[in-house]
């Protein structure tokens, strides 16, 4: 069996168009029956009640689970994962921007083993030019500050086998990024490239906040940069400091100016005030994620899960 995992947040205006696309899916597997797991985050819209008036009347399996509030995407994914029955499986967007076709692939490249790990790649995307800028220029800080292997487009979609999967669930990890583990656990990786398309209806909720907090974890996460940057501003710092004072001395020594030191001093109150500042926000950073790690809350909570087959639902 072969598992899709579909997140779904503020998606209610997508259902329709959604399982138009995964009636065509079954007959493009490689002999293979269809399990898709919908995991509801917390959405404030109706898409729960319409998934499950709609899931009965399926013909391929499902799996609706409900959490008790919205978690994340990342958190809503791995509760996917978690509840996915398949040999393999893939994670979908619920809005349609990612081609169907493109889980078919994942499903032809992991059956036949030709890799662990399959990765959508962008080639382009039909999105509004501010959008697409926007976006070049957070993955193009991401590949250089977090991961280089990241594809230069940036992961949206992805699948894996029953070892990746087995992985990424043992990673209890809070405020990570779910794409940054994928990459950091290794295996045989493969990319299919694809092209991004419009958003069909509804708006995304992967807003700029959303994006920053996504880079701020993942810099916390997966890489020792900011304290580098911080030591080596704290070394810039004492390097001027060190140059400051030699010239307040020699002009203490000279006579040259009525009120020596005046100038550097303030310049050096200001400077290592705003680096201490500085310094406290980025260890603080560190220290408030590793005491959320050290709490050992669960990344989400199932609220319900209901399992669809033959046109009955079980709970």
């Amino acid at each position: 069996m072969f598992s899709l995992v579909i997140p779904v947040y503020k998606n209610a205006s997508n259902i329709d168009s959604l399982f138009e696309a995964l009636r065509t899916l079954p007959d493009q597997l490689t002999d293979r029956d269809l399990e898709v797991v919908f995991v509801v985050d917390g959405s404030p819209d109706d898409s729960y009640q319409q998934l499950r008036q709609r899931l009965p009347e399926e013909r391929f399996r499902c799996r609706l689970v409900c959490l008790a509030r919205n978690f994340g995407a990342f958190s809503a994914i791995l509760a996917g994962i978690a509840a996915a029955r398949g040999q393999c499986f893939a994670v979908m967007a619920a809005d349609l921007q990612e081609p169907v076709e493109l889980v078919a692939e994942f499903e032809h490249i992991l059956t036949r083993g030709d890799a662990d790990v399959v990765v959508g790649q962008r080639t382009g995307r039909a999105d509004p030019f501010l959008s697409r800028m926007a976006s070049g220029m957070f993955w193009g800080v991401y590949r250089r500050m977090v991961q280089r292997e990241i594809p230069s487009g940036g992961v949206d979609v992805f699948g894996g086998n029953r070892k990746v999967r087995r992985q990424l669930l043992s990673l209890r990890e809070s405020n990570s990024s779910l794409v940054g583990l994928l990459f950091w656990i290794g295996f045989r990786r493969a990319a299919v490239p694809y092209q991004r398309r419009a958003r069909q209806a509804g708006k995304s909720a992967w807003s700029l906040r959303k994006r920053l907090r996504y880079l701020s974890d993942s810099l916390f996460s997966f890489t020792d940069l900011p304290v580098r940057l911080l030591l080596g501003a704290g070394a810039l710092g004492l390097l001027t400091s060190l140059l400051l004072g030699s010239v307040v001395l020699l002009s203490k020594l000279f006579h040259s100016i009525p009120v020596p030191g005046y100038a550097a001093t303030a310049t050096l109150i200001v400077f290592f005030g705003g680096l201490n500042c500085l310094g406290l926000g980025i260890l603080g950073g560190y220290l408030w994620r590793t005491f959320e790690n050290s709490k050992r809350r669960p990344n989400y909570i199932v609220l319900s899960r209901e399992d669809f087959g033959n046109g009955k639902p079980r709970t």
